[in-house]
C-alpha cells in the first residue's frame, strides 16, 4: 500500500479542537465533518486539499479530546496519511480504527515543507519526499493494521472475517 500526495505542514500540538471544532459535533456524517476540517488552524485547507494529500505534523498531533470525529473529518476530507513526529495516543488509536494511515517518523516530519510531494511506502515504512529527493525511514505497519486500513476500519475489517 502506498499514499503520494501534496503536503499540507502544521506545527505541535495541533488539536482535535482545531482539526475538527466542537461547533461541528453536531453532525456525525464524514462527508459534514470534512467540510469544516482543519478550518481554526488553515482556513483554506478545505478549498486547497485534493484526494491523496498528505498532512505532515510535529510533536503529539491529535492531542485534546478522544473524539473519533478528528481522523473521521481528516480522512473524508480526501488525505490519504497524516505523518508526524509524534501523535497523542488516543488519535492514533482512533486513526487506525477508522482506516486512517498514520506514521511516526521524527526526521521526515522535521525536513518536509508545506507543499512538498510525498510517497509513503506502508509496507516498508519509506517516506520519499519526491521534491525533495530525500528519503526517511518511518515505523512500517504491520501486516494486521494494513489489513484495517485496507478494509477502511476495524468494523469493516471485523465485519469481513
Amino acid at each position: 500500500m502506498k499514499a503520494e500526495g501534496n503536503v499540507f505542514k502544521y506545527g505541535d500540538n495541533v488539536d482535535t479542537d482545531v482539526i475538527i471544532p466542537a461547533r461541528y459535533l453536531n453532525s456525525s456524517d464524514p462527508k459534514e465533518l470534512a467540510l469544516h476540517c482543519m478550518e481554526d488552524i488553515d482556513k483554506d485547507f478545505i478549498k486547497n486539499v485534493k484526494k491523496g494529500d498528505i498532512i505532515v505534523a510535529n510533536k503529539n498531533f491529535g492531542c485534546g479530546s478522544s473524539r473519533e470525529h478528528a481522523p473521521i473529518a481528516i480522512k473524508a476530507a480526501g488525505v490519504s496519511c497524516v505523518i508526524a513526529e509524534t501523535f497523542a495516543r488516543i488519535f492514533y488509536r482512533n486513526a487506525i480504527n477508522i482506516g486512517l494511515p498514520i506514521i511516526e517518523c521524527p526526521e521526515a516530519a522535521k525536513a518536509i515543507a508545506n507543499g512538498d510531494k510525498v510517497c509513503v511506502d506502508f509496507d516498508s515504512g519509506v517516506i520519499t519526499d519526491i521534491t525533495t529527493g530525500k528519503s526517511f525511514q518511518g515505523q512500517a505497519f504491520p501486516e494486521f493494521m494494513q489489513k484495517i486500513i485496507k478494509a477502511e476500519g476495524l468494523v469493516n475489517y471485523i465485519n469481513e472475517k
